[in-house]
Parts: C-alpha cells; sequence; structure tokens
C-alpha cells in the first residue's frame, strides 16, 4: 500500500540520511556491536549534515522545522539496514523535546547548539533497580542546599547512550515524602563531581548500543539546571512519554517490514524438495499473513504520525501502538526465523539479530502491560468522575427547562420481601387485580396521576404470616390482616 503521509521534501531528506546510513553507519555496524559503542565521531557527522534537532529553532542551530516525519525517516533508514547502535532516537524524539517545551530560553541557549551539534549526547535517566516502570516510586533524590543548589543522590539503570552521555535529563525526587507531586526533571552534565558511570551492561541484543547504569554520590547540580517548575516532573513525563512510545512504534513496525523482506528473498533462494520454499502452500500462507498485519499496523503508525503533527495524539493511542506493534514484530521475527530454518539460528544471518534486537521492544518505554493498564484506564476514571447530580431545587431552574408545575408526592413505597404471594378473595381471580403479585413485590394500580400502593400479606419460608402496610385492602383481605 502506497503511504501518502510524505512530500517531495521528505524524500529528498530521506535520499540524503540513506546516503549518510549506508556509507557511515552500515559498513561500520558489525563492529560497533563487538565494541559495544558507536564513535562520537559519527554523531558529530550526523549533527554536521543536520540530522540531530531537526526541530530545534534556528537561533540554537537546529533545522527549525516542527514536523516528526523527518524523525520517522531517521528512525527507519537506520532500522532499513539493521543498525541498532546509533540512539539519534532518542536523542531527538525524546530529550530535545523536554528541553524545547520545558527550558528557559537561558538553558536552550546553553544546551541547544552543543545538542544539535552532535558535540553533547543526549538520554534520560527514568528506570533505577527496583522501581521498573513504577516512576511515582523513583528514589533518586535531588534535596536543596541553599538556593542555588540540589544535591543529587541515587543510581538509575538501563541508560541508553549511558556510556557516551554529555547530557542526562534525570527524573528526581526534590520532595521524597511526596509520590507523584514530588517528581522533578534536573539536567546532569559530564564532568559534575559524583556523577559516574557503571559497567556497560550485556544485553541479549541491540550491542552497539550502550546501556549503562549510572550513579549519583552528592552531586552538587546548580538549580539553574532545573527542567521546568519544581514538582511537576510526572506531569512533564506524562505529556512526553506519548511521542516516545510512537518512536518505539515506528522501529517496531519498520524492523516488521525488514524481517518480512529478508525472509521473502530468503524462501525464493532457498530450495527444498526440489523447489524454492516459498512455492510451499504453508510458507505463502504464512508470508501472506504477516505481510497483511505488517500493512495494518503500518496504517495505524501512519495515523498515529498525522494526530502527533496535529497535536492530537494521545496517550492511550500511543499505548496501543507501542503495545501491538511491539508484538507484532514479536510475532513476525519469529515467525520469519522459523521459516530460515537452522539458518535463522546462525549469527551469521541477519534474521538472528532482528529476532535478539526485537525482544527488548515490548519492555522498554513502558511495558505491553502497562500500555493495556493504560489503554483500560480511562472508562474507569470516567466512571469515578461521573457529575454530580445538582440537588432538586437547582434542578427546577435549569437553562431551557419549563417552569414547574404543583408538586407531585408519591407515597413511601413499601421495602419488597424476599419471597410472597398475593392474598385474593375465595373465587377471585388473578384477572380480577391490574396485575399479578408475584414474588413478594409491591405493585402499584395507576389512577389518572396518582400511584396507589396495594397492601399484600406475604408468606415467608417460616409459613408466618406478616404485613407490608398498614393500609386497606382494596378488595378485602379473608385473613383479616390488613
Amino acid at each position: 500500500m502506497e503511504r501518502n503521509i510524505f512530500e517531495k521534501d521528505h524524500q529528498m531528506f530521506r535520499d540524503a540520511v540513506r546516503k549518510f546510513v549506508d556509507k557511515e553507519i552500515a559498513p561500520y555496524h558489525a563492529e560497533w556491536e563487538k565494541e559495544g559503542l558507536v564513535p562520537r565521531e559519527t554523531w558529530l557527522k550526523a549533527g554536521e549534515l543536520g540530522f540531530l534537532g531537526m526541530d530545534v529553532p534556528e537561533d540554537y542551530g537546529g533545522g527549525g522545522i516542527k514536523d516528526f516525519r523527518y524523525n520517522v525517516i531517521l528512525t527507519e533508514e537506520l532500522v532499513r539496514v539493521g543498525a541498532s547502535g546509533p540512539g539519534f532516537s532518542l536523542h531527538n524524539d525524546i530529550v530535545i523535546p523536554y528541553v524545547l517545551a520545558y527550558g528557559t530560553a537561558e538553558q536552550k541557549q546553553r544546551w541547544l547548539p552543543k545538542l544539535v551539534s552532535g558535540e553533547w549526547i543526549g538520554a534520560i535517566a527514568m528506570t533505577e533497580p527496583g522501581t521498573g516502570s513504577d516512576l511515582a516510586s523513583v528514589r533518586t533524590s535531588a534535596i536543596r542546599n541553599g538556593s542555588d543548589c540540589f544535591v543529587v543522590n541515587g543510581s538509575k539503570t538501563f541508560i541508553t547512550n549511558g556510556i557516551n552521555a554529555d547530557f542526562v535529563v534525570t527524573v528526581v525526587k526534590t520532595r521524597p515524602e511526596e509520590k507523584h507531586h514530588g517528581i522533578s526533571l534536573v539536567a546532569i552534565e559530564r564532568g559534575m563531581e559524583g556523577f559516574t558511570r557503571g559497567r556497560r551492561l550485556e544485553k541479549i541484543g541491540q550491542h552497539a548500543q550502550d546501556t549503562a547504569e549510572l550513579f549519583f554520590e552528592n552531586v552538587h547540580v546548580p538549580t539553574s539546571n532545573l527542567i521546568g517548575t519544581d514538582g511537576m516532573g510526572f506531569i512533564y513525563l506524562m505529556e512526553q512519554l506519548p511521542q516516545e512510545r510512537l518512536s518505539i512504534a515506528i522501529g517496531a513496525i519498520e524492523g516488521a517490514a525488514r524481517a518480512l523482506e529478508l525472509t521473502i528473498d530468503y524462501c525464493n533462494e532457498r530450495t527444498a524438495f526440489g523447489r524454492p520454499i516459498g512455492k510451499f502452500q504453508n510458507s505463502r500462507f504464512k508470508l501472506a499473513e504477516m505481510k497483511s498485519e505488517i500493512t495494518i499496523g503500518r496504517v495505524f503508525v501512519d495515523r498515529c504520525i498525522t494526530e502527533l503533527n496535529a497535536g492530537n495524539l494521545t496517550a492511550e493511542l500511543a499505548a496501543m501502538a507501542k503495545w501491538w506493534v511491539t508484538d507484532l514484530q514479536e510475532r513476525v521475527v519469529n515467525q520469519c526465523l522459523q521459516l530460515h530454518g537452522g539458518y535463522g539460528y546462525m549469527m551469521e544471518y541477519p534474521i538472528a539479530k532482528a529476532y535478539l534486537d526485537a525482544r527488548v521492544m515490548s519492555i522498554y518505554g513502558g511495558t505491553n502491560e502497562i500500555m493495556k493498564e493504560l489503554i483500560a484506564a480511562p472508562p474507569a476514571r470516567r466512571s469515578r468522575r461521573r457529575k454530580k447530580r445538582p440537588p432538586a431545587a437547582a434542578r427546577l431552574f435549569l437553562p431551557g427547562r419549563p417552569a414547574p408545575g404543583p408538586r407531585r408526592v408519591r407515597p413511601p413505597a413499601a421495602p419488597a420481601p424476599a419471597r410472597g404471594r398475593s392474598c385474593l378473595q375465595p373465587g377471585e381471580r388473578s384477572a380480577d387485580v391490574p396485575q399479578a403479585l408475584a414474588g413478594g413485590s409491591i405493585q402499584r394500580l395507576r389512577r389518572g396521576r396518582q400511584f396507589h400502593p396495594v397492601a399484600v400479606i406475604f408468606a415467608t419460608d417460616a409459613g408466618q404470616l406478616r404485613r407490608s402496610r398498614q393500609v386497606q385492602h382494596p378488595f378485602g383481605c379473608p385473613l383479616r390482616r390488613c
């Protein structure tokens, strides 16, 4: 299906990015996988060519174009060659937006030019040992020391770009006794005393991506590095996380498409029983199923991109895209590896690396289980926040309501007993009563606009009799108990 979200300028940008990726990244990525790091020179080249901070205003050295489609193209071209090492997407889609949205003019002037040029590499530090996706329970503290400094203590883990990072947007508790309202964001820079990096974490996939632990021991951070307002960090995270999750979905759908392309080529070349395995019905059906699902996922992700550009992407939609597409990628890559047979288990085949790289997609950015909670949460919240009905006196004078007439008073209803039967005169038929009085319910006779209760004698399981109301039975009572 032809994609219609890109224009001529986007295609020109894609051509430039593809040329850069094919020349500066693809030939060296296997070596970076062994080293576990992307060299800083690659970041500087990307900055020089304008591939970092495309939406940053020109005053700070950026492209000055607020259009997320350029970010999409950069992500897709990296995934096209299986380059999971360069953390350009995190730098562009996640770190820089916090400075653009909440930074002061002084902070933007101080930080953005270095982030745009590639001189500084950005990271965001949310996850801590023992907290996972529970951001409200972070323990890294930033306590004010006088009026011009925070003292930061704590640790973070699973931090993408952690080894290379020069600028870390760090989630801290400025008021540790509180949960959501105690969270703030501070920028911690390379070289601050007490800021150290742990070991480079060994992962099952994405080996060229430097993922590390970060430690903060009495790090003195100036209050001028506070991003936004003190105590508003959780709100800022909730506002920016939809774009991060959409960015993950974009990489996932492109990764699934690449895995399918690799598998189609393999099925056309690999022969068994005298013919290509792509000729077997099972192979054709599997390939058809995957192509259909990828097309469906692509259409939804493209719609989310359009919604984000229009400022209408909700946290619920982003969560849907993130969980469904990353789950789809895992299913597709698993099936593609199966179609490769034993060769799919060999690292010399790209599908094996794609299989390992894809596994984390449903974990980071918030696990897919958390995504489903977010999707299920809005109806529950709406039910708890149902508007209270105004008092009766207020309802009489609502706009557009006719003037009230004489108030009609209803007699109080009798409590409904558990079981019972109607009390009729001997020889009377139930048709003599307007409606059969069954199951011990109190029926009402409608006479004009007045409702009158019918007294009923109820028989309990113990065989005892009790009456529901002290009113005269309209048809008489043979037991004379009414």
